[in-house]
């Protein structure tokens, strides 16, 4: 059974979390000709581990010793939603379009982590869990394909699709993870740790990339660019995330990533001056929809009142 108060608690943390992420797409392309991608992902979890220290530093020391105990699962998680998740996507953003990356991307992570929960952690998928993926999927699909069946039609697989699967596959495996934490271990222990580790892996990779592609040419855009990822999109979205995790169970979670999307299309008419056509309300209506229908109907039984 899960609090009415944290049920929806649970829910505004994930929404927020994915409306700070979806904020990463538009700066990854805004300094795609600036800065290589092992260095924007070495850069970005580097600052985040800085930011955090001071947060984290007393509970770490009070949790060494159980975070030395499991060190082995530690690892996986910094591998997978540090150091591979966000690498490979900048990666793929030099071999593949926007619409493959976010049509791969948004769809097939929570595919795959909802599959990998009722698996290994036996949670339950009914029909209203189902009927809410593939209306998302649906909203999705239809917003990327900008409703034109010939966009669908000449849709292919390149290397940098396959670099996205990668990266969804990593993420779902992450939210799998997060579900395992151990109880003795903070949130904002778990986060330095995993952030610090992972930035520790990437690091080998940043050194290789460094020599081939030389320093990066600093300026104030960049800067602000490293900040808006290390603290925005690594520290306030992960605590978010990962409690909502806890809070409502990773099936459930994970379906508010096809947020995602929804929240760029708004960020680029801000932003970008783009405008909102009917396809943009019909597939944002389609995934609030099967999010409500996914959670509301799914959760009803488990929600105390």
């Amino acid at each position: 059974m899960i609090a009415k108060k944290d049920y929806y608690t649970g829910i505004a943390l994930a929404v927020l979390a994915t409306l700070i992420w979806s904020g990463n797409f538009v700066i990854a392309r805004g300094v795609n000709q600036q800065i290589p991608p092992v260095s924007l992902a070495f850069y970005r979890w580097s600052l985040a581990t800085v930011l955090i220290a001071p947060l984290a530093i007393k509970k770490f020391k009070e949790e060494k010793d159980i975070v030395l105990k499991n060190w082995k699962y530690i690892f996986w998680v910094a591998l997978t939603g540090i150091t591979l998740f966000n690498t490979f996507v900048y990666v793929a953003g030099h071999y593949t379009s926007a619409i493959n990356m976010a049509l791969i991307g948004t769809t097939s992570s929570p595919i795959f982590a909802t599959i990998m929960a009722v698996i290994f952690l036996k949670e339950r998928l009914n029909a209203f869990r189902i009927i809410g993926i593939l209306l998302c999927v649906a909203g999705i699909v239809l917003l990327l394909s900008k409703g034109s069946w010939e966009n669908l039609a000449s849709f292919t697989f390149s290397v940098g699709d396959l670099w996205v699967l990668a990266g969804a596959l990593s993420f779902a495996i992450y939210n799998i993870l997060v579900r395992k934490k151990p109880t003795g271990i903070s949130s904002i222990n778990f986060l330095f740790v995993i952030f610090l580790l992972g930035t520790i892996l990437l690091f080998p990779a940043y050194l290789t990339e460094l020599n081939i592609t030389g320093p990066v040419q600093w300026n104030g855009y960049l800067y602000g660019s490293i900040v808006y990822l290390g603290l925005g999109t690594s520290v306030i979205s992960f605590l978010c995330w990962n409690a909502a995790l806890q809070k409502l169970g990773t099936g459930t979670t994970v379906l508010f990533g096809n947020l995602i999307p929804i929240f760029s299309t708004l960020e680029a008419v801000w932003l970008l001056g783009e405008q909102v056509n009917p396809i943009h309300l019909i597939s944002g209506l389609l995934v609030i929809g099967g999010l409500i229908i996914a959670n509301t109907m799914q959760n009803r039984n488990r929600i105390k009142q």
